[in-house]
């Protein structure tokens, strides 16, 4: 068979562009590829509503690969696993109220499923800034990983969102950016980001779900992201929490859409 390199580009830049110039005007745009983040992606897709994520790194999925200190085993509990039968992932009980998942499996398995509810899921792809409008954030300005890490003066594009998610774990990447260029107070104790607490599983486990919401107007937190933002501590190696936040922020916004 008689292939042409030429060709090949040519249908890899066709299709990236018309899937990225449709992906420039959604209903919700998710910062992060988490599992919170793409737990929400696809929820928000299946139930019909035009969302895209965007994630820095070539891989989708952040922390949840590695398990804990790199055994790709996750752990999560009793109400959380419900999430992972309706993905298809399968979990094996250790005890009560903790099953264990290959978090290899798990990851493809969630990201296949956003994607085939009809996420839009972008690699290599970071938001420096985002837009705002009469104190509302309504998009966000995007530029390639590479430009960023390289530190090359390249000027970003723009997309345009309803409500944009910040699931961009530890970091709260986007919550920082707005904090410090837009002047919008969070909506915290201090109307500022408060920063994650040490270790403690339970209370993290428990305050995230709580943490999961609207930080300021067309802005919502999930993940570790929101525990970051609000105070709340780390929880390590199990994911449960993780995936009811993605769960939670989609339903929540939902009812605003």
């Amino acid at each position: 068979m008689q292939l042409d390199e030429v060709v090949i580009s040519k249908a890899i830049i066709g299709s990236y562009k018309e899937k990225l110039f449709d992906a420039l005007d959604v209903d919700v745009a998710i910062v992060g590829g988490g599992p919170a983040g793409i737990v929400a992606a696809y929820y928000l897709a299946l139930n019909k509503k035009k969302t895209v994520l965007f994630e820095r790194k070539l891989s989708i999925g952040g922390g949840m690969w590695g398990g804990g200190i790199m055994f790709n085993e996750i752990v999560v509990q009793e109400e959380a696993r419900k999430i992972l039968d309706e993905f298809g992932v399968r979990t094996r009980r250790y005890e009560k109220n903790y099953y264990l998942a290959d978090s290899i499996e798990a990851v493809s398995t969630l990201c296949s499923g956003a994607v085939k509810a009809g996420a839009r899921m972008f690699n290599l792809m970071s938001a420096e800034d985002v837009m705002v409008r009469d104190k509302r954030v309504c998009g966000l300005v995007l530029n390639w990983t590479a430009v960023e890490m390289a530190h090359l003066h390249v000027d970003p594009i723009t997309m345009r969102a309803k409500f944009v998610v910040d699931a961009t774990g530890h970091a709260a990447e986007v919550t920082r950016i707005v904090e410090r260029k837009s002047g919008i107070r969070l909506k915290t104790k201090t109307g500022r980001m408060i920063g994650e607490g040490s270790m403690w599983a339970e209370a993290a486990e428990n305050m995230i779900i709580k943490n999961t919401r609207e930080i300021c107007p067309g802005l919502y937190v999930c993940g570790m992201c929101a525990n970051a933002v609000f105070g709340g501590p780390r929880m390590g190696p199990i994911f449960g929490g993780m995936l009811l936040s993605g769960r939670k922020v989609a339903g929540d916004i939902l009812k605003k859409i």
